[in-house]
């Protein structure tokens, strides 16, 4: 029976570009150790619930039998941008431990992310937070299923330094590996809260890198109905922030939602950008640069900081915030109704929305898109703030999920040379794009190092 399946998770091997040795399933039994199982998710449900149309009748009961038997225990690591992550979750859900190391510091000394000084601050800290993550749960590497960790989308330095650990530790302990990509993290961690969350639901992933809004059709299958064309809606809170010479300490994001309250969100007439195109793609660039024309016509000095400038100034700076809030958002709300529409005419069930990634955390853009759920009979399913923005939670559960469905890579060499070349994808889609959404305005980057997430995956089923 092993050998039978142990050929069949081979096949499934989806993420590592180069052919792998199949993985003998009963090294992989080695490391599962049955574990008090709090009733949660499991990986049966999820695994019955989505996965009868891909595995055979013959199949799938062992595949049951070995889930049910065993409660994985995966350590998740994230290091795609500026935050160290590591945590470990149980396959029922339950989080073991979860552990962040902030990059706020050289935040607010370069107003943004510098890669080269991103990179040197994961690998200070990479091996202490996933020490810390798996001290927390008390457990030790031994006590393993699998080491998932991201790979795509990211900054390929910091990238690197997540995938290295991830590799050696696998190494070194004889555990699979589980390649995730980031923004498919983000949207499967509302699977981990929202335990009625099934399959077919819509998604919006909003944070400093990325503007996506996508069907989720099942694990692995998602169609992309919108992404920015230039810059997301974080990256232009980042920006808008500095400019009004804000604390970036803690990014910028919160700092400017919270000196908007102060503000009139009516006094400066941005405008809403795309209006006059009908697609569900975002763009930030020009409201970005509406801003820097009231930022200077209102003679605000970014080197002036917000705690130190007149009442006169703040409110200045406070009517700009505000009034830039409420167009970024709503150019969010536009996208997101024009979306839902698109989405009911493939899967009419749909019957939420996950707003996810770092800007998800906004209070204000929760406020504003729970209404527009609302007036389309959805419900909306947002993760806590901890688990929006950046964090090894996501990964670990996103590396469950596949787990469950067979799709991980063998343990890497114990002694892998210094000189291997990883596999990292800083420009990963998430799904392919829908037909209809393809906008005339495009000036998206439009190279593609790798195909889809979806696209690798729906292959290599059809070839079943």
């Amino acid at each position: 029976m092993l050998s039978s399946l142990s050929s069949t998770i081979s096949r499934l091997n989806l993420f590592c570009p180069k052919p792998s040795i199949p993985h003998s399933l009963s090294s992989c039994l080695k490391t599962l150790k049955p574990q008090p199982i709090i009733p949660r998710w499991s990986c049966l449900h999820s695994l019955s619930t989505h996965s009868t149309s891909r595995l055979s009748t013959s199949l799938k009961p062992q595949l049951d039998a070995l889930v049910s038997k065993d409660d994985l225990v995966v350590l998740g690591i994230e290091t795609s941008c500026d935050d160290t992550a590591a945590a470990v979750v149980r396959g029922n859900g339950e989080i073991l431990s979860q552990v962040v190391s902030s990059q706020a510091d050289l935040l607010a000394k370069y107003g943004g992310v510098a890669p080269k000084m991103a990179e040197e601050a994961h690998s200070q800290v990479i091996d202490q937070v996933v020490q810390e993550a798996l001290d927390k749960a008390n457990l030790t590497a031994r006590n393993l299923s699998a080491v998932a960790v991201t790979i795509g989308p990211g900054l390929s330095l910091c990238l690197r330094v997540g995938v290295r650990k991830a590799r050696k530790l696998a190494g070194s302990f004889n555990l699979p590996i589980i390649s995730i990509h980031h923004m498919e993290a983000h949207c499967l961690v509302a699977r981990l809260i929202e335990r009625e969350l099934e399959f077919p639901f819509m998604a919006l992933l909003i944070s400093g890198g990325h503007n996506l809004l996508i069907l989720a059709h099942d694990l692995g299958h998602y169609i992309q109905l919108g992404t920015t064309i230039d810059d997301a809606i974080g990256e232009a809170y980042d920006k808008t922030a500095k400019w009004l010479g804000l604390d970036m300490s803690r990014s910028g994001g919160p700092a400017l939602e919270e000196l908007a309250r102060e503000g009139d969100a009516e006094s400066i007439k941005f405008s809403t950008p795309m209006k006059q195109h009908r697609d569900c793609n975002f763009s930030y660039a020009g409201l970005k640069t509406q801003v820097r024309l009231a930022i200077g016509s209102h003679n605000i000095n970014a080197e002036i900081p917000i705690s130190s400038a007149s009442s006169q100034d703040r409110r200045s700076r406070a009517d700009i915030a505000a009034s830039f809030q409420r167009v970024a958002v709503l150019h969010l709300e536009e996208r997101c109704d024009r979306a839902i529409e698109w989405a009911r005419k493939i899967e009419p069930s749909i019957k939420h929305l996950v707003v996810s990634g770092g800007v998800a955390s906004n209070q204000y853009v929760r406020a504003r898109l729970e209404h527009v759920v609302k007036k389309n009979n959805l419900q909306l399913v947002c993760p806590p703030p901890k688990l929006c923005t950046d964090n090894g939670v996501m990964v670990a559960w996103t590396g469950i999920e596949h787990f469950c469905m067979g799709r991980f890579d063998p343990p890497p060499p114990a002694d892998e040379h210094e000189d291997y070349v990883y596999d990292l994808r800083p420009r990963w889609p998430l799904g392919e794009e829908y037909a209809e959404g393809r906008s005339e305005a495009r000036s998206l980057r439009t190279a593609r190092i790798h195909p889809s997430l979806t696209s690798i995956i729906q292959s290599s089923l059809q070839q079943q």
